[in-house]
């Protein structure tokens, strides 16, 4: 299959400091994306909040300019220097430097290093995998983590703050389908439905997680944070002994106020996610869970918008309003 000699991108450029940042539509050719290996066509991707962020400069995402966005795509190969990878073959690529330091998802083609490329495993289709993306594969990598470190349901229930998000809604299904009860946190309550419909158990507002104290009633086996600041710490002051508390996101503050009482009198592990760079056996294993015993039974409920990539403007505006839920995937692949 031949690359066209021109297609779409959502292309970022920066700011010179005269107040030139822009990004949107244009056309690009293959030999203007980065170099690799392989050459994939691409289906899907997703909106992630670093997407958002980059695509309006809102934040110091991007590396080098000008870069495609999207650090998530799907799709078929169509051409590849690398053996293992052949005409045809379906694949999936998330995080590896995509939107930030080489040209990401945000394009009918895109130009892939084979190293951070996996096969798309059995049990998932191309959009199912950009339903998960980057959010799915981080829940999986924190559960993981925690099961790696021993957690298990009769630890008791796993905390999600941060629910509606991505990453949250993705980690209420994903850890609700490994057999662990889920007590969603959240501060929109008008969400309850849908936070139950993915899984979760109780759906608790932010004020359950209001202590100001260094330790507190064991009420949770651990959980997934995606907001630091005091929620983290209130959540590690809640954790029942040996319980594992996974950080992966600051929505709402960078800084950890509390002290070492949790970790020094019940045990409890605080463990750091980070996706982006995951070492390429870890990352087969959370796809390959994600693709299987892992895999959400509801799946099509935590994508809740669809949109080309003329609609990405429009995302990233609800996304960073704080009006966005669940997942949005992204039709990359130009209308017939």
């Amino acid at each position: 299959m031949s690359v066209p000699a021109s297609f779409r991108a959502f292309r970022i450029h920066g700011d010179d400091g005269q107040g030139t940042y822009r990004s949107g539509l244009e056309s690009m050719s293959l030999d203007d994306l980065n170099p690799g290996e392989v050459v994939v066509k691409a289906a899907y991707s997703s909106v992630n909040y670093k997407d958002a962020l980059a695509g309006t400069g809102q934040g110091k995402i991007l590396r080098r300019f000008p870069l495609v966005g999207g650090i998530d795509v799907a799709g078929h190969v169509v051409a590849s220097t690398d053996p293992a990878f052949r005409e045809g073959d379906a694949v999936l690529v998330t995080g590896s430097g995509l939107g930030e330091t080489r040209d990401g998802g945000y394009a009918e083609y895109a130009r892939l290093e084979s190293q951070w490329v996996v096969p798309l495993p059995a049990g998932l289709t191309l959009r199912e995998a950009m339903i998960l993306g980057t959010a799915g594969f981080t829940a999986a990598l924190a559960l993981l983590r925690m099961t790696d470190n021993r957690q298990r349901p009769d630890l008791g229930p796993l905390a999600v703050t941060g629910a509606t998000g991505g990453v949250g809604s993705l980690a209420i299904a994903i850890f609700a389908q490994a057999g662990y009860e889920v007590h969603a946190i959240s501060g929109k309550a008008d969400q309850a439905g849908y936070l139950k419909a993915l899984g979760a158990r109780e759906v608790l507002g932010r004020e359950a997680l209001s202590t100001t104290r260094p330790m507190d009633t064991a009420r949770f086996g651990g959980g997934l944070d995606n907001v630091g600041g005091p929620m983290l710490a209130a959540l590690l002051a809640q954790t029942a002994p040996y319980g594992n508390v996974a950080s992966a996101g600051l929505a709402a503050s960078p800084a950890l106020q509390a002290t070492v009482m949790p970790f020094i009198i019940r045990g409890v592990s605080l463990l750091g996610v980070a996706s982006a760079g995951t070492a390429r056996d870890i990352r087969d294993d959370v796809w390959r869970r994600l693709a299987s015993d892992w895999k959400p039974a509801n799946l099509d409920a935590v994508c809740t918008r669809e949109t080309d990539l003329e609609g990405l403007p429009a995302v990233f505006a609800t996304m960073l309003a704080g009006g966005s839920l669940g997942r949005t995937v992204v039709r990359v692949a130009s209308p017939p």
